[in-house]
């Protein structure tokens, strides 16, 4: 699938549904987040802008990246109506094609999975060499596959988070695993239903 396909794919997926007016933050960015100071983070497929619109909240100055022409409209108007236009920068991104350039204490890739085509594994390393010293990059995958899911392919498999580390093959004298585990929550979709989901958490800090 070509990069427009990819576009106009995830276009159609949020321009099926009406815009989330309070888009929640992802669980497993608050309890990481919470207890470190606030700084540069990068938000790679902001989808609804969750994540952004709270971190930027907490502080957090905020590049917030997606494919998704609606879902970067759609962020900025919220930013803007919250008054934290000036907290993030909501732009349209190919991570595909290339990285957001910057450098960033926090870059957060929630449930980066798509059907078109995309390095996964260089476009995390390319993460983790954006990170400052002491900056984190949090991965988190679909462990399982929620009901209101675009994927609902029986055969799909879910890598662990000891293999998407180990897929990055980074330098531990530079990057250092923090946390790889694989908790399981409830979630709530988009319709409001309900569903224990398992989530693949991988979250590696820059030491060097």
């Amino acid at each position: 699938m070509s990069t427009t396909e990819a576009g106009t794919f995830w276009d159609g997926v949020y321009a099926s549904r009406p815009a989330a007016a309070d888009p929640r933050p992802n669980p497993r960015l608050t309890e990481t987040v919470t207890s470190l100071p606030p700084g540069d983070a990068l938000d790679l497929g902001c989808g609804d802008g969750g994540d952004a619109l709270w971190l930027a909240g907490q502080g957090w100055h905020v590049t917030a990246v997606d494919i998704s022409a609606v879902a970067v409209e759609r962020l900025a108007a919220l930013a803007r109506s919250r008054g934290l236009g000036d907290g993030i920068v909501a732009v349209r991104h190919d991570v595909h094609a290339s990285f957001p350039r910057g450098g960033f204490d926090l870059i957060s890739a929630h449930y980066l999975h798509t059907p078109h085509d995309l390095d996964r594994a260089t476009v995390l390393r390319s993460a983790a060499g954006a990170l400052r010293p002491g900056g984190r990059l949090l991965v988190v995958d679909h462990g399982s596959a929620a009901p209101w899911s675009w994927n609902q392919d029986p055969e799909a498999r879910y890598p662990s988070p000891q293999e998407v580390a180990a897929g990055l093959a980074l330098d531990p004298a530079t990057w250092t695993v923090e946390r790889a585990d694989t908790p399981r929550r409830i979630a709530t979709g988009p319709d409001g239903r309900t569903a224990e989901v398992t989530d693949h958490v991988l979250l590696i800090r820059r030491t060097a």
